[in-house]
This record gives structure tokens, sequence and C-alpha cells, in this order.
């Protein structure tokens, strides 16, 4: 498998994104219009079409009944690759998160497509997902791709705009709620920490969109990256898309293979290799002065 071509041309510009930041920081949301040209939309539409039609709806109150959802995107379809890593939303999601990390890493990739007579999600916040308070530091940059058109009628996305400064209510009213409305090739970046949900779809057609998220290097993942994109798989992938589904040592240490970066566990090489430190630079800083010389250390 080889990784598609508009990932391997994204231009190194990141776009100035202090404006991004600051709406989401204020809102808990931001609008990205027309990412996505109409030859990128058709591109990742065809890919993604078998995979919606043979994968069987989904069961449970929170997930919905009359919704389907598939994931382990980057291989199935590989033009959520070119998402993942597009250069406006990995500065934002870097400049949100990395305060609380070492390294930022990929969440999920999952489609989403809300079927015809499904009803209104629960309100939630997807920071759920870890049993310990945030305390105001953000854990999780969510990115929904409009793969179709959102509107108000066809299951948008509900926003509560302002919610991630309050505490979680699931009885929050829909009225105080905005439809996250954009045409296809758009995305929607929220917060973790905001309050939403998938609307109800009052229509006779899907909608369809890609859920990309990012989190704090150290927090496990919604999605098992390492099951999604095993050895053979990942290898295929360009180095930051390795890295950011999580072939990448954390710092200070976490989330090593055989005392080394996990990236060499893609290497022919498999070793045995030496235990070797990944430190922060503060860390090894305080080492060194702590061993003013050589010593050997045991444990």
């Amino acid at each position: 498998m080889k990784p598609i071509a508009t990932v391997q041309s994204l231009s190194p510009q990141l776009t100035p994104f202090s404006d991004d930041v600051s709406a989401l920081e204020r809102d808990g949301y931001l609008t990205l219009p027309d990412l996505l040209s109409g030859h990128e939309l058709n591109t990742l539409q065809t890919e993604l079409e078998p995979w919606l039609q043979r994968t069987p709806r989904c069961e449970g109150d929170f997930y919905g009944w009359k919704t389907t959802r598939v994931g382990a995107l980057l291989s199935k379809a590989p033009m959520v690759q070119h998402l993942a890593m597009n250069p406006r939303i990995l500065a934002i999601a870097d400049a949100l998160l990395k305060p609380s990390c070492d390294c930022i890493q990929l969440n999920l990739t999952q489609a989403t497509r809300v079927h015809p007579g499904e009803q209104a999600q629960a309100p939630h916040r997807d920071e759920e997902m870890w049993p310990w308070p945030t305390s105001g530091r953000h854990w999780l940059i969510n990115v929904m791709w409009a793969v179709s058109d959102f509107t108000s009628d066809n299951g948008a996305t509900r926003l509560w705009p302002g919610s991630h400064r309050a505490q979680l209510d699931r009885g929050v009213p829909e009225d105080e709620s905005i439809a996250g409305e954009m045409n296809a090739g758009s995305a929607l970046v929220f917060l973790g920490s905001l309050t939403h949900s998938a609307g109800a779809n009052l229509t006779t057609a899907p909608r369809t969109g890609i859920i990309v998220s990012y989190c704090l290097g150290w927090l496990k993942t919604y999605e098992n990256q390492f099951l999604a994109y095993p050895r053979e798989v990942a290898r295929c992938f360009p180095e930051r898309l390795q890295r950011l589904i999580g072939y990448q040592i954390h710092r200070p240490n976490l989330g090593g293979w055989e005392g080394q970066d996990p990236a060499r566990y893609l290497e022919e090489d498999r070793g045995p290799f030496p235990h070797a430190d990944a430190l922060t630079p503060e860390i090894a800083a305080q080492l060194r002065a702590l061993y003013q010389e050589p010593t050997s250390a045991g444990g």
C-alpha cells in the first residue's frame, strides 16, 4: 500500500491560525469552509462508499440505531490520510494540545452516516472517555469533515456554543444549540470539552461525515491504532502519519518498544537493542546536573 499523492504534495507552509485558535477558545467550535477540492471530495466519496454499504448499522443508544459507523479509515479510504495531515488543522491541534503533552496523537478516524429517521443523539462531550477532570486543559480536538452537505434537517452536528466553560448537562435545551451546517468538503473543528450531538435526520437522504480527532500523546486512544494499522500497514504510511498513530515515543520514556522509539518496530532490523533514554530536555538537564560524571545505574 502506497501513500496517496495528495499526502506527499501537502505544502509545508502552515496557514496562519491565531484567529482559528481564538475562535475555538471563545466559542468551542470553528467552521473551515471548502477545504477539499472537487476532485478530492469525489475521491473520498468513492473510496468510502463500499465500506458504508457493507457495514451493518450501529446498535446502541449512543451510537444510534439508524447510523452506520466505519473506523480505521487511513487504509480503507486512503484520502483520509490527507484529512488527518491537513496543515492548518494540525497547527490548531498542536497549539491547543501540546502545552499538556510532548507530542499529540491521532485519536480516531471514523465515518458516520446518519440515515433518514435517526433521532438526535444525546448531548455529550468526547472527553468523557477519560474518567478524570481536565481542569481547564484541552485533551481532545475533534474535526468533522462533511462528505455530504450538512443541514439542520439532515442530522448536522448540534453544538452548544460556550458549553466547554460549564458543567456537562445532558438535559441542556436543544433550542440553545446551533446546527453545524456546512457544504460537502468543509470541516467543523470543535473542542472535546464542548457539549454536542449528532442531529436528527428529518429528510429522505442520509448525511455522511468523517470524524478525525487528535488527543494528548499520553492518553489511551478511542481507536486502538496498532490494531487498526499493524506493522505491515503502518510501514507504508508517511513518517508524520506513522508518528501520529502512535509509532512514536512520548518523552519521558512512555510507550517505547524494546527500549527504543516504536518507530524502529517498522524497520527490518528487529534488534535486540539497548534501552536508550528518551527524556525531555528539562529532565535530561536535571540528571546531567545530578551526575557530574558518568556512572552506572541499575534498575
